[in-house]
């Protein structure tokens, strides 16, 4: 069992987090500071926290990272922490990033979305050191696995998280070695904006189903469908065309298509 800090914040870090938890000794995390979240916009501690509150686990939530933070452990896994780690830190540790993607494919903040939209079939997790360049740190360890045709980003983010805790039980045993990532191959996963989200429902049908599929179910596609705004949770190919599966109306619940059709007619 190995003494290991995590730095983490999102979903995909959280889950990260717990899975370690459960293996090795955590010794503290590493998380972004409470902020005002969901309709109501009430501060709210972040995922990360939340899972490190209840398994006991100290936390530290600084506004900024510099020299002055205290490392409770010699090893740090980062993974979706969301800020940049400066350079006296990364002198102070060994300083491991939990990237869902197979790099140096899909460097950046989304990398699962971005893979999902461009309709990759295989994605993977790689176990890298963190460096000031973007995901561009020599790798440890790295495995691929198979995006389904009917996977959403849930559903990856679930098994890369199961991937990197298997990777890092590897990696934490011995005294890991790295390889340079190769240039050829670079690509730059961008933070999903407002734009990403509108559904264009004439673009071709496995465009749109992938688009849903990547902002499912943490984000949300949009839609306009007979002039009424949707989100646009779930929806498939038949037929040549988009067959809409799980909406959300503005203001009210998830809901089937079907139903959301049923109230409008009643």
């Amino acid at each position: 069992m190995s003494r290991i800090a995590v730095a983490a914040t999102a979903p995909f870090g959280a889950d990260v987090l717990e899975r370690l938890a459960a293996r090795h000794d955590v010794a503290g995390l590493l998380t972004r500071p409470d902020r005002p979240r969901g309709r109501g916009q009430k501060t709210a501690p972040p995922p990360a926290k939340e899972v490190a509150e209840r398994l006991g686990i100290p936390v530290l939530q600084p506004e900024r990272l510099g020299p002055e933070i205290e490392l409770p452990a010699d090893t740090i896994v980062v993974a979706a922490y969301g800020l940049l780690i400066p350079p006296s830190l990364l002198q102070r540790g060994s300083w491991l990033n939990v990237h869902p993607s197979l790099l140096p494919r899909w460097r950046g903040a989304a990398p699962v979305e971005r893979a999902i939209m461009a309709g990759d079939t295989e994605t993977g997790v790689t176990i890298h050191e963190t460096v000031e360049a973007l995901d561009a740190g020599p790798v440890a360890a790295q495995r691929a696995f198979p995006i389904g045709p009917d996977d959403d980003a849930g559903a990856v983010f679930a098994l890369a998280a199961e991937v990197a805790a298997e990777l890092l039980d590897d990696v934490l045993a011995t005294e890991p070695t790295f390889e340079p990532q190769p240039d050829e191959g670079a690509t730059y996963a961008e933070k999903i904006k407002p734009a990403d989200r509108e559904l264009d429902l004439t673009a071709p049908p496995q465009e749109v189903v992938n688009r849903v599929r990547a902002l499912s179910p943490h984000i949300g596609a949009r839609a306009v469908v007979d002039g009424r705004p949707l989100l646009v949770w779930r929806a498939r190919e038949r037929d040549g065309e988009v067959e809409l599966l799980e909406v959300q109306p503005e203001g009210r619940r998830r809901m089937s298509y079907d139903e959301y059709l049923r109230g409008l007619r009643s």
